[in-house]
């Protein structure tokens, strides 16, 4: 049950329809006009409105115009204008008592499901009362109510449309699907029952079938803001937010004087997805209410601009119905995690619905769903079990610096420094290149590839912060272990002079050490003389130290037998 107004059809003006005086020129204009099953017929709810305004200057046949007037404003998006005609009408002793039931159907339009439940208990139960009931229930997750009022929808076509429209809302997509297709099948007057065929296949992902579906109800109804905003999506999903915008530019060309995808709330929505984001803060905190899909499109904008804590606040009390929503709830949940070592509970939750998502039957197969297991080894530090899953996609990520992020981290993590130092410098983006994560990942794998040279370049390039400092530790460290003395040693020299400058001697005898480790390697022929005499002045400028000394003397007496100038 989507709000059916929209304020295209209120800047849609109708001719003729303007107050007139009355008397024999009032009649003439009133002859011109159309009649109001007119406007009804063609959705021109304005139109009706004025008329049925103008004719309180008329004698009026019909018994109740007001109820025709709610009607029309109900239509027209204009909520609470309706309701008050109601409530007018309800000030009489002897008025009709499903009058009720329509403003409960008003209230439930401006997602005021406690008002729309209790008005709707003033009124007669009607298939109309259990329709709506049906649909509270469903929004106010009363799942008591909604297996009340689901035995008590009968075989009509009203009823069985509401019935498909709750599946299609539970994410049971299948369901909804037969259903359309069985009243489809039994109606083939209704059209419109195409659209709701498309839509489920939208969200089956079966985007080409929906696109095909559409074609046959645009060609009749090429005016159609609901059938040619799903057109847009199915273009988005397939191709870019650009082609996507592309299919709005007839509509807007139908509707001139006004601003099609400002002055409609789906519209408007679609195009901040279609746009990257763009106003995202200003269009979708209004619509969540309205539109599911406006709040998960919410939290993932906040997890682009790594705001956590919004993100986190908004998917807490998500209640996931389909794979996407699991995914999105997991991914959020692990950034938490991630962001505290209090959060170890969000990691676990993260981890679960990961593993709930990959290891279903209707996910495990798919792209998404071995990505899923991947991230739920990840979490338990189980990187060959990573593996087996990147690997099996990795044929579809070539160019994913995401994947390759993660693929890199994984193969690091198994000690497969080559095919880590590959995935990580396939890595494009900046923003990725720039982390301090990244550098020491890469700091890493340059060591353990035996490239100490490319690991110290790194370090060079940074600016001095607490960030190059984990750096230079990590060189010291790595370097040292890997054989790579020269590296070692200038690491350690200057960690060694800024421990002198706190009063401490921490890392003097990593330092001397290194040292002799440049002297045997150049004994060995596989370090140059250069970096040999290098590394003696720097142990000579850390002062007097009996050990220095007679490591200087060892060098120094080895370069004279081999007849090296030292």
């Amino acid at each position: 049950m989507l709000r059916p107004g929209s304020s295209m059809s209120k800047a849609k003006q109708t001719k003729g329809a303007a107050p007139v005086s009355g008397g024999m020129a009032a009649r003439v204009v009133q002859e011109r006009m159309p009649t109001m099953e007119e406007y009804v017929k063609n959705r021109d709810w304005v139109g009706a409105i004025s008329l049925l305004e103008n004719e309180q200057n008329f004698n009026d046949s019909r018994a109740e115009p007001k109820l025709w007037l709610a009607y029309a404003c109900f239509h027209n998006g204009e909520y609470k204008r309706a309701i008050q005609v109601y409530d007018q009408m309800m000030t009489k002793p002897d008025y009709n008592k499903e009058i009720h039931i329509y403003k409960a159907c008003c209230f439930y339009a401006l997602c005021q499901y406690e008002d729309a439940k209790r008005e709707c208990s003033k009124g007669p139960e009607t298939p109309l009362s259990v329709r709506l009931q049906f649909h509270i229930a469903h929004k106010k997750n009363d799942e008591k109510n909604l297996m009340t009022y689901h035995h008590k929808i009968q075989e009509t076509v009203h009823d069985q449309l509401c019935l498909a429209a709750i599946h299609y809302l539970r994410g049971h997509y299948e369901e909804a699907t037969d259903a359309y297709k069985k009243l489809l099948l039994e109606n083939r007057e209704y059209t419109a029952i195409n659209v709701y065929i498309a839509l489920c296949y939208y969200k089956l992902e079966y985007f080409d079938v929906s696109i095909e579906i559409l074609s046959s109800y645009l060609n009749q109804f090429p005016q159609s803001v609901t059938a040619i905003n799903l057109k847009a999506c199915n273009q988005f999903q397939l191709y870019s937010g650009k082609l996507a915008e592309e299919v709005f530019k007839p509509l807007q060309q139908q509707y001139e004087g006004i601003n099609v995808c400002e002055d409609n709330d789906l519209l408007k929505h679609n195009l901040v997805v279609f746009r990257a984001g763009e106003n995202a803060l200003k269009v979708l905190p209004p619509l969540v209410e309205i539109f599911p899909e406006a709040k998960l499109n919410l939290i993932v904008y906040y997890l682009k601009n790594e705001d956590i804590t919004e993100a986190f606040n908004l998917v807490q009390d998500l209640q996931p119905t389909n794979p996407k929503e699991y995914i999105l709830k997991a991914v959020v949940f692990a950034m938490k995690g991630q962001s505290s070592p209090d959060q170890k509970e969000a990691l676990k939750t993260s981890q679960q619905l990961f593993q709930l998502v990959g290891s279903s039957a209707s996910e495990c197969d798919t792209i998404p769903g071995r990505q899923c297991m991947a991230s739920c080894f990840f979490l338990l530090k189980q990187y060959e079990d990573v593996l087996v899953y990147l690997k099996s996609i990795k044929q579809f990520f070539q160019n994913d610096d995401d994947f390759n992020w993660n693929y890199g981290i994984a193969c690091a993590g198994t000690g497969d420094y080559k095919e880590a130092e590959d995935a990580l410098t396939q890595i494009q983006s900046e923003k990725y290149r720039s982390d301090d994560i990244y550098i020491k990942w890469m700091t890493r794998t340059y060591i353990m590839n035996g490239k100490a040279k490319e690991a110290w370049e790194l370090y060079i390039n940074m600016e001095t912060s607490s960030e190059s400092f984990q750096i230079l530790v990590l060189i010291a460290n790595d370097c040292y272990k890997m054989g790579h003395f020269y590296y070692a040693a200038k690491a350690f020299d200057i960690l060694q002079r800024l421990d002198s400058d706190n009063g401490e001697h921490e890392y003097e005898d990593a330092l001397r050490g290194a040292v002799v480790g440049v002297f045997q390697m150049v004994i060995t022929s596989k370090e140059t003389l250069d970096h040999l005499i290098e590394v003696m002045n720097i142990i000579t400028n850390t002062g007097d130290n009996p050990q220095v000394e007679y490591i200087l003397k060892i060098i120094k007496k080895w370069g004279k037998e081999n007849n090296w100038k030292i």
